[in-house]
């Protein structure tokens, strides 16, 4: 993957969790569009080169969403204050961080960019041909 499409993807995966957690809580932060981008661009990268069975897939979608949750809100919750979220109420859950039914949550979402990552691959290559 070209250093353009990932940050075409990361620009895109941002701004997508940036409106699901718009629909969800109705609030978000740019943080978000920091982690959702990272998390898209990463794993489009990743699956669009492997071609992962779908079970791979998902474990490490959960794997590498829920690190870079647990990454950023260290950062922004606990050393900066920001108090962007806080799971500590959830079950399961690592410093309010992250927990076990958000990472649940992150596996669904690494299914749907694995369904999505022959189709972005076409928008893509799109995108290239029209600034060649």
């Amino acid at each position: 993957m070209s250093i353009g499409d990932f940050l075409i993807s990361f620009v895109a995966g941002g701004a997508a969790y940036c409106l699901m957690e718009l629909f969800y809580r109705r609030r978000t932060h740019i943080s978000m569009a920091i982690a959702g981008g990272l998390s898209f661009a990463v794993l489009y990268g990743l699956y669009s080169r492997y071609e992962p069975g779908w079970i791979f897939a998902i474990a490490l979608g959960i794997i590498f969403i829920t690190a870079v949750e647990l990454i950023v809100g260290y950062i922004v919750n606990i050393r900066l204050k920001l108090n962007v979220w806080d799971y500590s109420k959830l079950p399961l859950n690592l410093f309010g961080q992250v927990c076990i039914p958000y990472s649940a949550i992150w596996g669904i979402l690494s299914y749907a960019i694995l369904l999505v990552t022959p189709i972005w691959s076409n928008i893509l290559v799109q995108i290239n041909a029209f600034f060649a």
